[in-house]
């Protein structure tokens, strides 16, 4: 695939029309409409796109006059990603298509505090797995690879180091290098697939951190990893281009990124910590320092327990302090309190909940979160919409959204 050719922000534009049409693809008629590029300019992106792989005919729709319309669709195959989620005590890893489909997953126990160095090492070890199962996993399904999740790998290390230095081209996937990586291997010898290009490496942990440095702030209870240049080293260990992020932000971009998504939202992460991804006009909210939605540290009672951020009465605290004693309604409604101040603030269309607490009882997190609104006599609809993986999805669209513009 040719990825400089899809800096072209009309081809983008295109690309993603494509993208969100889905199997039923959409005419070349209906792009000049909605792009309102003249149809001799959509013709010659299509061309375009479909002599890079990235676009393909998908049969033909009737037509109210002539002859019936050719119908173009997105090929997924036509590159791939990697999205990591770096929790406090888990590693996900997953490989998505260019549609963002979820092609492999790997999980693993984790412990952030074992210091960058190991954890990194984890990290790329899991990468090259991944990458390895990838090469299989379009007959197998999403679940191809190791699932190792803590009850299952009891014996899962975070200083597990990798006994080579990661080969993505071992899975039949063409890696696309960064500026300063070195050149990925050589294909191994016998027959393989068709390469398809790995675009990059998307990277969600707990902030504070600064997504333009890729380097990490003081995340709350793992002071060790403050500037440690997270996505300089992974991407010399992957030979991939690496894109750092918060957690909470990756996986605003991934539902942002959704057909008919709301226009702006506010995503609340509950898991080993409390977060929000603020998504405003269609696009993610991070702030020039990355700083924008950090929910958990909101005060909320001055004379509250003391929070490791430094602060004391943190929604965080409070929120996890609450889970901790079996109050999920209490909870519930500390979140929704913090919920409030969001939309109060930022005006914004909706709240999405996700996180692994609130998925553990979502109608509990749900309810509680909407009765305090309700009270308030705030509108905005809450419900959940953050999946198992939703970090890891998200930050996999790290590395996708720009190839569509978005």
């Amino acid at each position: 695939m040719n990825v400089p050719a899809l800096r072209s922000p009309n081809a983008a534009l295109v690309l993603d029309l494509l993208r969100t049409a889905g199997e039923t693809g959409i005419s070349r008629l209906e792009l000049a409409e909605r792009t309102g590029l003249t149809p001799q300019a959509v013709s010659k992106i299509t061309a375009r796109l479909r002599s890079e792989g990235l676009a393909t005919e998908a049969g033909h729709r009737a037509s109210t006059g002539g002859k019936p319309r050719t119908v173009l669709r997105l090929v997924p195959t036509a590159g791939y990603a990697v999205g990591v989620h770096l929790d406090r005590d888990e590693l996900t890893t997953l490989l998505t298509d260019l549609a963002g489909a979820v092609v492999a997953r790997r999980t693993r126990a984790l412990d952030l505090g074992a210091g960058a160095g190991p954890v990194l090492d984890a990290v790329a070890e899991e990468v090259r797995g991944l990458l390895t199962a990838g090469s299989t996993a379009h007959a197998a399904g999403p679940e191809v690879g190791r699932d190792a999740r803590p009850e299952a790998r009891p014996d899962a290390r975070p200083d597990a180091r990798p006994d080579a230095e990661p080969d993505a081209r071992a899975a039949g996937l063409d890696c696309v290098p960064g500026p300063d990586s070195a050149p990925a291997a050589a294909p191994a010898a016998g027959p393989a697939p068709d390469p398809a290009p790995v675009l990059g490496v998307g990277v969600a942990m707990p902030g504070p951190l600064d997504h333009r440095a890729g380097v990490p702030g003081r995340v709350t209870g793992f002071p060790e990893w403050e500037g440690h240049p997270v996505r300089e080293e992974l991407a010399r260990r992957l030979g991939l281009p690496v894109v750092l992020d918060k957690d909470t932000n990756a996986a605003a971009l991934g539902l942002a990124v959704r057909p008919a998504a709301p226009g702006s939202f506010a995503y609340v992460h509950l898991g080993t910590g409390l977060g929000a991804g603020l998504v405003l006009g269609g696009a993610p909210l991070r702030g020039d320092r990355t700083g924008a939605g950090e929910l958990g540290h909101q005060t909320v009672q001055l004379d509250g327990p003391p929070c490791g951020c430094g602060g004391r009465g943190c929604l965080e605290v409070l929120c996890l302090a609450a889970v901790a004693r079996g109050d999920d309604a209490g909870a519930a409604r500390i979140l929704g309190a913090g919920a409030a101040n969001v939309v109060r603030l930022l005006d914004i269309d909706e709240v999405l909940l996700g996180g692994r607490l609130v998925l553990a009882a979502p109608e509990v997190f749900a309810g509680g979160v909407r009765e305090v609104l309700d009270g308030l006599g705030l509108t905005a609809p809450v419900r959940v919409a953050g999946e198992r993986d939703a970090v890891a999805e998200g930050a996999a669209w790290l590395i996708l959204a720009p190839v569509f513009g978005t």
